[in-house]
């Protein structure tokens, strides 16, 4: 019997926060970022990122994104694009 080699992480993190206008990307407080999470593939990262999106939809200047952290961890590797 062979071991499968488990699925590769490729994590992306995901966080927000209030912009201080809409032109720029400069958050109004540092201290009040939200960080949504590290996630094991860019899937699970944009549900999270959506759902969070949704709920601060009220506010304009609010805004999440989603980094591609395992192409910051590796950057020798590009095929890593997902």
């Amino acid at each position: 019997m062979t071991a499968q080699a488990p699925d590769k992480q490729l994590l992306h993190l995901v966080f927000g926060g209030e912009l201080t206008t809409l032109d720029k990307l400069h958050f109004r407080d540092l201290d009040h970022l939200d960080f949504v999470g590290v996630f094991p593939s860019y899937a699970k990262a944009f549900d999270a990122w959506k759902a969070k999106a949704h709920s601060t939809v009220d506010n304009a200047n609010m805004r999440y994104f989603i980094v591609h952290l395992h192409r910051l961890l590796d950057p020798d590797h590009p095929e890593l694009t997902a």
